[in-house]
């Protein structure tokens, strides 16, 4: 997408800045209410940790499987009718889960789901980076991510309440085809139709290692947390709905700490700030088996652990914005996208087997253990991106 036009209103920017967010907000409560549904139902039906993230991993193969060719359909369709599309896709494929009851045929459906997603966070983000003011872009993906983060909080509250059964997948039918309003708004600002992307899609990855970290750590914690921490905190002794409740205090604090984090994105070097953040997030899960004793010590360094391993993305949010622009920010966040499917794919494994072979200690010290990976990567990466 190129750059927003000069003429464009600051009313008009704003407005079309919160609506593709609003966009993007809702559709994350779509994700955040369904991966944890999908994992309470399936091992309510017996199912193992090891199949339970197996199906989880297929959202990373839909992923894997439309990024490679996101560039030259945005090109083609544009973002709106991709966008729009891919809300219906989700709708459709929720109120699909219910009505088959072979879990077998629950791959596909969360390939689909993956499909979808890739296209929203993709096209979401390049949009609202290229509404983006230079001097506030900071600011700007962290509201952004503050937004998205919302929408996953809510998911799983939202959960705790309807409960996990069939009314649930409807639920976020519901929500997924609400989504669909602002991008009808007539006054909302459509991105300018997309050039084809300068460099080719495998260039990316030489171009960007960096980003591409961050999303692959972003990722394989995101959803691993999302399949695994209620079912880590029952077998910790706690009930299902203070699980969720758990997943839902995470995520809040990945909301109100995003705001302070883009204000220091947009002053201090960022790499030096994803560094100190990738460090403290590595040494706040080593706790986790501990802060599970007392819930109010748990809700609180959660609260805190979730919005300094959010605000990761938020910093590379802002960076990669800063250094391309239209076609080629599709291209690179779509390659991101990619690297998100890696990531999804690899986590839910990794954290089953975690959890496998130590119930206590597997899935915390296994993200540990790539917020640490991580940090070493970016301490000795001579890359700018």
């Amino acid at each position: 997408m190129s750059a927003a036009p000069p003429a464009l209103s600051a009313r008009k920017r704003l407005l079309s800045t919160a609506a593709i967010i609003g966009t993007a907000t809702t559709f994350g409560l779509t994700y955040g209410l369904s991966a944890p549904l999908i994992a309470i139902e399936l091992a309510q039906r017996g199912a193992s940790e090891a199949l339970i993230g197996s199906n989880a991993a297929m959202h990373a193969v839909g992923v894997l499987s439309i990024a490679p060719v996101l560039p030259r359909l945005a090109v083609k369709y544009g973002a709106r009718s991709l966008m729009l599309a891919a809300l219906a896709v989700s709708a459709s494929v929720l109120c699909s889960f219910p009505l088959v009851p072979n879990i077998g045929l629950w791959f596909p459906l969360r390939l689909l789901l993956g499909v979808a997603s890739e296209v929203l966070f993709v096209l979401s983000e390049t949009w609202t980076n290229e509404l983006a003011l230079e001097g506030t872009r900071g600011r700007t993906m962290a509201i952004y991510t503050a937004a998205l983060s919302l929408g996953f909080a809510a998911g799983p509250t939202l959960l705790s309440y309807v409960g996990a059964g069939k009314s649930a997948y409807f639920v976020g039918a519901a929500f997924a085809g609400t989504a669909t309003l602002p991008l009808l708004m007539p006054w909302l600002t459509a991105p300018a139709a997309l050039a084809p992307a300068k460099t080719k899609f495998t260039q990316y990855l030489r171009l960007a290692p960096i980003a591409i970290a961050t999303t692959v750590l972003n990722a394989a914690v995101e959803t691993a947390g999302l399949s695994f921490v209620v079912l880590y905190a029952t077998g910790k002794g706690w009930t299902e709905t203070q699980g969720m409740q758990l997943v839902s205090t995470l995520m809040f604090g990945a909301i109100v700490l995003q705001l302070p984090i883009g204000w220091l994105a947009d002053r201090v070097d960022p790499r030096r700030l994803a560094l100190a953040l990738a460090a403290l997030s590595a040494l706040g899960a080593l706790i986790w088996p501990w802060m599970l004793r007392d819930p109010l010590t748990a809700y609180v360094i959660v609260f805190v652990w979730g919005g300094l391993f959010v605000g990761i993305y938020t910093v590379m949010l802002m960076f990669v914005g800063t250094r391309f622009k239209g076609g080629d920010l599709v291209g690179i966040y779509s390659v991101m996208g990619l690297a998100w499917g890696v990531g999804a794919l690899v986590g839910p494994s990794a954290a089953g087997l975690a959890m496998n072979s130590s119930p206590s200690f597997g899935l915390p010290y296994a993200i540990a253990a790539a917020c640490a990976v991580f940090a070493l990567f970016l301490s000795v990466s001579k890359s700018e991106a």
